[in-house]
C-alpha cells in the first residue's frame, strides 16, 4: 500500500474513481473525457497537486487541489479551452441549459473563500468497495502535509450540507472546522470547512 504523487498516467484510474464516488454530481454528468481534462490540468498547473493511494498495484483513492483556485481555472481555460469544449459537447447537447452552470464551475464561484496562503482541496475520493479502511484519512493527511511544505497556512473545501452526513463527519474528525454554509446559484446547500496548518509540524491526527 502506497501513497504517492499523482502522475499523468493515473488520470484514467482517478476519473474512474471520481465517476464511481460522485454519482449524480454535475462534474460526473459532464463525463469521463471532461474529468480527464480537469485532472490532467491539475497536474499540468504549477499550483496543482494530487496524491493517489495504490493497493496491490491498483489505484483505489485520490486527493487533488490547488493553492491558487481562481488563477488555476483561468489558466486551465486559457491553455485547454478547446479540449474542454470538445469534452463537454456530449453533455451540452444532451442538456443545453447547463452551459451557464459550466461557465460558473470553470470560473471558481465567488462563494469560495479566497485568501492569500489558502489552498483548496478540490476533490477526494476512495472506491466504494475500499472505503472505511482509513485510506481517505491517509490521503487527506498527505494533502495537508504537502500544503504545509508549500508554505500555506490554511486549507479550505466545500461539500454538500444535506444527505452527506458521513463526509461532513469525516472532515470534522480530521480537524477541520465548519466556517460557514451557503447556497449555490442552483440552490445546492453547501458547507465550507477550513483547517489551519501550523508551520513545522506534522498535520492531521495520528493513524
Amino acid at each position: 500500500m502506497t501513497i504517492r504523487l499523482m502522475r499523468a498516467g493515473d488520470c484514467a484510474a482517478v476519473v474512474a474513481i471520481h465517476l464511481s464516488s460522485f454519482q449524480g454530481f454535475f462534474l460526473t454528468f459532464l463525463g469521463r473525457q471532461f474529468l480527464g481534462e480537469l485532472y490532467a490540468g491539475i497536474l499540468d498547473d504549477s499550483s496543482g497537486f494530487a496524491f493517489v493511494f495504490d493497493e496491490h498495484g491498483r489505484t483505489v483513492g485520490f486527493v487533488a487541489g490547488t493553492d491558487h483556485p481562481a488563477g488555476f481555472y483561468k489558466r486551465l481555460i486559457r491553455k485547454r479551452w478547446w479540449r474542454f469544449g470538445l469534452a463537454s459537447l456530449p453533455a451540452l447537447i444532451k442538456k443545453p441549459h447547463v452551459v451557464l452552470r459550466l461557465f460558473r464551475a470553470l470560473s471558481m464561484p465567488n462563494q469560495m473563500t479566497a485568501e492569500n496562503g489558502h489552498v483548496t482541496l478540490m476533490s477526494i475520493a476512495v472506491l466504494p468497495g475500499e472505503q472505511n479502511k482509513g485510506i481517505g484519512r491517509l490521503l487527506a493527511k498527505a494533502f495537508l502535509e504537502e500544503a504545509r511544505k508549500r508554505g500555506l497556512h490554511k486549507v479550505d473545501l466545500t461539500t454538500d450540507k444535506f444527505n452527506n452526513d458521513s463526509v461532513n463527519a469525516f472532515y470534522l474528525r480530521e480537524g477541520f472546522s465548519k466556517s460557514r454554509s451557503f447556497v449555490t446559484p442552483e440552490g445546492r446547500e453547501m458547507n465550507e470547512y477550513v483547517i489551519d496548518l501550523p508551520p513545522g509540524k506534522l498535520i492531521g491526527k495520528p493513524v
